[in-house]
């Protein structure tokens, strides 16, 4: 059964998904040696307790650091680091929704670490049709992913999938709206993101309302560009939001940027105060 509205409420409340980031993993070209796992654990654990604090219910874990990124199927050593910060973080935080996106679009990964440290989501980048990105050309995989889910008694775990994902160019013009729907009823994705072009690049709020007015009942949410300022422009189209690079600290770069905890309570309080009718 996919996802309704109402069911991605219940579960992200109140409708933000706050990101870790993760430090550069084993075998990829900016992995600490010195620093090892514990490093990686220590800055998972940092991000996870700031955004815990800041009144976050959702986060998302990625190999953010691990550029430049497989395409496809990730390494062993990749899903079993990966395996071992969700569990740590489960174990903290036994109430916190986790959800897990293996970058660049390795869902097989996604869903088999999600199963085995009881996330409650995962991200998939291309899960129908193809794309052109700075990996090569990704294919969605969506048979699988849904067959794999189904062999796993998975059926809990949703599949939050990106329509014209973020550095990428679909193959063909098709438009928004077909595509979106053959996302939600022919993919079967739980829910839909809607992003700009590049990391914290805001998305267009237009595309939500095309794909809002195509697919009435379909969760939505907004998959990058997300401050407390520019809330408004999605509220009345979007269902959450996933909130990372504006609400971590300045003075850093790239995977060095930590969660502030004031500027996620600010975020959600924004949220909150659209929720409850306090928006433009």
């Amino acid at each position: 059964m996919q996802w309704t509205r109402a069911e991605l409420r219940s579960r992200i409340t109140p409708g933000a998904i706050g990101m870790v980031h993760l430090a550069p993993l084993p075998g990829s070209p900016g992995w600490d040696e010195a620093g090892g796992m514990t490093a990686v654990l220590e800055r998972a654990h940092l991000d996870a307790h700031a955004l815990v604090e800041a009144g976050f219910q959702a986060a998302m874990v990625e190999n953010f650091g691990d550029i430049p990124f497989h395409g496809d199927r990730v390494p062993s050593e990749t899903i079993a680091a990966m395996s071992v910060v969700l569990a740590s973080l489960r174990r903290e935080w036994p109430d916190l929704s986790l959800g897990v996106n293996v970058l660049r679009n390795d869902a097989a990964a996604a869903l088999g670490i999600a199963v085995a440290t009881e996330a409650s989501f995962i991200r998939v980048n291309v899960h129908v049709g193809a794309a052109v990105t700075d990996q090569g050309t990704l294919q969605g995989r969506a048979a699988e992913t849904l067959r794999d889910r189904r062999r796993l008694g998975a059926g809990h775990i949703g599949i939050l999938a990106d329509l014209r994902v973020k550095h990428a160019q679909g193959l063909a013009e098709r438009p928004l709206v077909d595509e979106a729907k053959d996302l939600r009823l022919r993919g079967l994705a739980d829910a839909i993101i809607i992003s700009g072009t590049a990391t914290g690049a805001g998305a267009d709020p237009d595309q939500l309302r095309q794909v809002r007015q195509a697919l009435p009942g379909c969760p939505l949410l907004v998959g990058s560009g997300m401050t407390a300022e520019n809330l408004p422009r999605y509220a009345e189209w979007a269902d959450g939001y996933i909130v990372g690079t504006s609400i971590q600290s300045a003075g850093s770069h790239g995977v060095e940027r930590c969660i502030d905890v004031r500027l996620g309570r600010e975020f959600l309080a924004c949220c909150n105060q659209l929720e409850n009718g306090g928006g433009e």
